[in-house]
């Protein structure tokens, strides 16, 4: 799975890296170095404009877990942070996300854990690893967002009434990643960023041969301290290499 990765870029960076035609530069959401589940996190995406029937591509923050349109509580969401792959087009949760509501989610690079075996003096323990593309470019995961209406909200303009949320689809791990943990996200190429926006393209099989893996799979992965465990802590010490790491093998 992918449950924790980074996002610290401007989003002025992200509107010029993303080609994005429409922002509304008074949302901010502050860089991190631990994004967790049901954090706020950029995304891009494409909507249809109902006044003039324009496709734009907009920045927007979504809360990161998808609720789907039919569920009763936005708790939902906490369970529902990655989608796999191998499911996406079918399971009832995600289909029509994966249909017509597709997104990126713009990462500087995400976290997993290695389990790592007890040995004499010391118990079986997870470290974590952070994983980003070796030439530092940020990435494009491949992600799904929904929009959910809350019951309890009497009014459609009233405050809380409607969320939009998010999932990343994820896949079976290959090289760096896969030595660390079996699951990994996936992400868009640059080349395929509009076909994957675009609400209009509907074709499953079309739609899963743009999944690939970060980076083309040029990915660095470097142990690093447990402090990332707690979403209490953030800042670019989190990235920080540790060389004492335990091995399981």
């Amino acid at each position: 799975m992918c449950g924790r990765y980074v996002s610290t870029r401007r989003p002025q960076d992200l509107v010029d890296l993303f080609d994005v035609t429409r922002w509304d530069s008074d949302l901010v959401l502050d860089p991190s170095w631990n994004v967790a589940p049901t954090d706020d996190v950029w995304s891009v995406l494409e909507r249809v404009e109902r006044d003039t029937g324009e496709v734009t591509r907009q920045l927007r923050p979504l809360r990161w877990g998808l609720v789907p349109s039919w569920a009763k509580s936005l708790s939902v969401g906490a369970k529902m942070i990655n989608a796999r792959v191998e499911t996406v087009a079918e399971k009832p949760a995600y289909r029509r996300a994966f249909a017509k509501r597709r997104c990126l989610l713009p990462a500087d690079g995400f976290y997993e854990w290695e389990a790592v075996a007890a040995t004499g003096t010391t118990k079986a323990r997870k470290q974590p690893y952070f994983i980003s593309p070796e030439d530092g470019q940020a990435m494009a995961l491949a992600g799904l967002y929904e929009f959910w209406r809350a019951p309890d909200v009497s009014h459609d303009d009233a405050p809380g009434a409607w969320w939009t949320t998010c999932t990343i689809i994820t896949t079976e791990a290959t090289d760096t990643a896969g030595r660390v943990h079996p699951r990994m996200p996936l992400a868009i190429a640059p080349a395929d960023w509009s076909a994957w926006l675009d609400p209009a393209h509907e074709d499953p099989g079309e739609l899963r041969a743009l999944l690939t893996a970060p980076a083309a799979g040029h990915l660095d992965a470097r142990a690093v301290s447990t402090a990332v465990n707690s979403v209490r802590n953030n800042g670019p010490h989190l990235l920080d290499e540790i060389t004492d790491a335990p091995s399981d093998g």
